[in-house]
């Protein structure tokens, strides 16, 4: 144990280098990356959103940030696969803690993700959110669009999330998980021109004339061949990544909401993200993670591995633009 030291999340002194926590013990945030609520100058923020009142079937994704920091322990201390290094011997990366939400008001709690989210990139490089119901990449997209304009939706998915807006009793428009996508076309936050969704196998009523690779598509082409596809469709666009979790087949994500059957295994879609190492993304997020459905945290381990592998593809970047 000599030269070893425990809760690194609080007595880090900067946001690089490894951790040298026992796998088993000290405070779980992600990666052991350093808590501070002043993320000035980071790399990457990583930050938990823990709301589930979007929901249409079954809640739990409150829980969600909790167990990504706690499943992601386990790559503490390692040079990560398939990234062949230490992800944090030069991307600053700090953990921010969860993002405050008044549980007695949930039709506040959009309005309040996206103010918190546009204070954050104002002072980080990169912001990847652990979610939370789907509904929450909505206000992300608005505060990822205020900076960078309309983006390409790179969406994992097994729904569309395009349902139709609902309109509540007082006249506001209610998004939900199902809908943040529609609402984000509406909006002019992303390009249905350059937008596609991985992993679909479910019908909605609208695909707001983002490109669609079925289950069944998947299934048959390789993981390369899937990343050309994406890389076809955004054309260099600056994207933002969202995974949930149910693009997964329930096999290997059975703690979420909205299960589907006939889905991609955890390792194919992990290699379509490795093979997106030049995709120019601004912003990502992982969600509906729901703690309650999961058995001996895999859906938290594959959730965690995603959010470790957007790391991974920065860090790579980082060492790219400092090599040229």
């Amino acid at each position: 144990m000599a030269g070893q030291s425990i809760d690194h999340a609080f007595t880090a002194t900067q946001a690089l280098g490894a951790a040298s926590d026992p796998t088993y013990a000290g405070a779980p945030s992600f990666m052991r990356r350093r808590f501070t609520k002043d993320p000035a100058g980071s790399d990457v923020t990583v930050w938990g959103i823990p709301f589930d009142a979007s929901v249409s079937n079954r809640p739990g994704t409150r829980f969600g940030p909790q167990a990504l920091r706690r499943a992601s322990m386990i790559f503490d201390n390692d040079p990560q696969y398939p990234f062949h290094a230490d992800l944090f011997e030069a991307l600053s990366v700090v953990d921010y803690g969860d993002c405050l939400l008044d549980y007695r008001l949930p039709e506040t709690a959009h309005e309040t993700m996206r103010v918190e989210a546009a204070g954050l990139l104002a002072r980080t490089g990169f912001l990847l959110t652990l979610g939370g119901d789907h509904s929450i990449t909505y206000p992300l997209l608005q505060a990822h669009a205020e900076r960078h304009g309309p983006l390409a939706l790179v969406h994992f998915d097994a729904h569309q999330d395009t349902w139709p807006l609902a309109t509540a009793p007082d006249g506001r428009t209610r998004v939900d998980h199902g809908s943040f996508v529609t609402a984000a076309v509406r909006d002019g936050l992303i390009d249905p021109a350059t937008s596609i969704q991985v992993g679909i196998r479910t019908h909605a009523p609208e695909t707001c004339g983002i490109e669609i690779l079925h289950g069944n598509e998947v299934e048959d082409l390789t993981s390369a061949e899937i990343a050309q596809r994406i890389f076809s469709r955004t054309d260099g666009a600056n994207c933002y990544l969202s995974f949930d979790i149910d693009c997964l087949d329930v096999a290997f994500a059975p703690g979420t909401g909205t299960p589907v059957a006939g889905g991609p295994s955890s390792a194919k879609m992990l290699a379509v993200l490795h093979h997106l190492k030049t995709l120019p993304i601004v912003g990502a997020d992982v969600v509906e993670v729901s703690p309650p459905y999961d058995h001996s945290d895999i859906t938290a381990i594959a959730g965690s591995t995603v959010a470790m592998y957007v790391l991974g593809i920065l860090a790579e970047r980082k060492a790219t633009r400092a090599r040229s």
